[in-house]
């Protein structure tokens, strides 16, 4: 039963009546309803009439406070009693001092630390009863509730912004930003040293604008002792010395040591913190326990991120350590030979593939030089051509004659891929070039299993090195092609892989580029240095596909130069197919 339930009642005469005015809503909906009991039937006894109903209003959840007309207390609840001591009978009531008990004071107020609502109810000849009830408990709960959600809220916030920063530097810039002006006014992450330097990101807000956002290097040993205990995993339990260490650093503009609050939190890492959060407030808003877990949770979702930028990191720098040492490597220079690469892999993401060219100087003056593709494309091919070319740096120190060499690296490719079970191979062309004393070019070939070389005479006719063999690392001995080809001074050997004639294009997008049409495209190239050669034969192949998948493409081009010479500085005009079928290398 709640006193509203009794609007009008009368101590001295043990009457009740109820008003026709409304109840006005309590100070908190959270507040439950009390069912009425059962008032008992009114006594003949005045004195045992107010004993009965003195009974009842004890066990109201409102205290009551009757005031007669002219506002002095003639009656107070147990219940009132116990929320307003200072509420005498027989007194004024504004002589209480009690605030929410006046007219036009808002009803909702803080008496000795407690939250108590109070609301005024007029009854018969002027006189006025006060309900007063604490509701404490349920203000606390709802605060409680709201805290919670926005906690969650923030960490939520946290959650999907540091999920998206793959690169560290970007996320602890993140990180700070996040933590202003929530956790603090100033936040400062210091990442754990690496090689020996602390890198450190700190986040400030000037009023209402955005943080901002500054970084710094450390050398290990002058790290404040806060930070390096806290990336040891430790964290400091006396606050009062954070803040003038943070101070000394010069971390904290606008703050000082007397009016802040700091804490120091680790982010967990892999095994070892990844960093240390410090955050710093003025000491109006001193850190409690609450804030103090919410921290800790933002550090936990920081410090997931940091390691995961920096494992992405790590893994990023393995990737291009490894990628560059799979790349195709330029020729070496040889006195008397102009060189000319091209190479565009079939997954350009990865800028590796299974192509790969190159060459060796010998030590008579001589190349040795190679141009081959192996099974597959991507990581995998690119690892087994890494293989293939760290055989062929080895082996040619030993053996330099070209079909020798080339069963060489046969036996070697095809142990390896017996014991690992892999079942690749390689089909490839590899030479030895010669300069002669007229400026002309010898070149001795292998073959195992590769298109044929072109060269391009000087006369402008293009011909076809007719050179065989079987594939490399398939079988224990293969037969093995070899030719003898001699370049006068100006004259072209071009190498190639099969994803020139190969490629698939043209204006239905399903027709092979063909040997012919290579010979076509290179056709009248005679004077073309070896460099600008290869890239044509990229940029046909390439018009050719249009945008359609291809595989990998390698181009080597070898040039008989005079030993000294400067060779041709410009390019000469490429000629005008003249057939309709050499019209279709232009894709529609």
């Amino acid at each position: 039963m709640t006193a509203s339930d009794v609007r009008d009642w009368d101590p001295g005469d043990g009457r009740i009546s109820t008003p026709s005015t409304t109840r006005a809503p309590a100070w908190s909906a959270d507040a439950p309803s009390w069912p009425a009991p059962a008032l008992p039937p009114l006594a003949p006894d005045r004195d045992q009439a107010t004993g009965d109903w003195s009974e009842v209003v004890e066990h109201f959840r409102e205290g009551l406070v009757v005031c007669d007309a002219d506002g002095v207390v003639r009656h107070v609840s147990p219940v009132a009693e116990r929320l307003l001591p200072e509420v005498v009978p027989g007194e004024p009531l504004a002589a209480s001092g009690v605030p929410g008990l006046g007219e036009g004071v808002p009803g909702n107020f803080t008496h000795h630390d407690r939250r108590l609502t109070a609301r005024q109810v007029p009854l018969s000849a002027g006189r006025c009863c006060w309900y007063v009830e604490d509701v404490t408990e349920s203000v606390s709960r709802a605060d409680a509730l709201l805290a919670e959600r926005a906690r969650s809220a923030f960490l939520a916030v946290v959650g999907d912004k540091l999920g998206n920063p793959l690169h560290p530097d970007r996320a602890a810039a993140a990180v700070v930003r996040l933590a202003v002006p929530t956790l603090a006014e100033v936040a400062v992450l210091v990442l754990a040293p690496r090689a020996g330097r602390a890198r450190w990101w700190r986040a400030t807000r000037v009023d209402d604008e955005a943080p901002m956002v500054d970084s710094g290097v450390l050398t290990g040993g002058t790290l404040p002792p806060a930070i390096a205990d806290g990336l040891t995993g430790v964290e400091p339990h006396t606050v009062d010395w954070l803040v003038e260490q943070a101070v000394d650093a010069g971390w904290l503009p606008g703050l000082t040591g007397v009016d802040s609050t700091a804490r120091v939190v680790p982010l967990p890492g892999r095994d070892t913190p990844v960093g240390v959060l410090l955050v710093a407030r003025r000491s109006s808003r001193w850190y409690d326990e609450d804030d103090v877990e919410l921290i800790r949770a933002f550090a936990a979702r920081a410090g997931a991120a940091l390691t995961t930028a920096q494992l992405y990191r790590d893994q990023a720098e393995v990737a291009d350590t490894l990628q560059a040492s799979l790349l195709p490597v330029e020729p070496t220079e040889t006195a008397g030979v102009q060189w000319g690469t091209a190479y565009r892999p079939a997954q350009a993401g990865l800028r590796i593939g299974g192509d790969f060219y190159g060459s060796h100087r010998l030590a008579d003056g001589g190349s040795v030089f190679f141009l081959g593709d192996v099974s597959g494309k991507g990581v995998e091919a690119a690892v087994f051509t890494g293989q293939l070319r760290q055989c062929l740096q080895a082996l040619h120190r030993v053996e330099s004659h070209p079909g020798r060499l080339l069963r060489l690296l046969n036996d070697a490719l095809f142990e390896t891929t017996q014991a690992n079970g892999q079942g690749r191979f390689a089909t490839i062309v590899l030479g030895v070039a010669r300069p002669q004393r007229d400026g002309g070019v010898t070149l001795t070939m292998a073959g195992g299993g590769h298109l044929p070389p072109l060269v391009l005479r000087g006369s402008g006719e293009v011909e076809a090195v007719p050179l065989r063999g079987m594939l490399i690392g398939v079988v224990p001995d293969p037969r093995v092609g070899e030719v003898t080809v001699r370049l006068a001074p100006g004259e072209t050997c071009l190498l190639y892989s099969d994803g020139v004639t190969e490629a698939r294009g043209g204006r239905r997008g399903d027709e092979q580029f063909g040997a012919e049409r290579l010979v076509t495209a290179v056709t009248g190239c005679q004077r073309m240095p070896a460099p600008a050669l290869a890239e044509r034969v990229e940029q046909v192949t390439c018009d050719w596909l249009g945008q359609g998948d291809h595989d990998d493409i390698a181009v080597l081009a070898l040039r008989a130069v005079s030993p000294g010479g400067r060779g041709a500085r410009h390019l000469h005009a490429v000629p005008t197919p003249t057939t309709a079928d050499e019209q279709r290398m232009s894709p529609a």
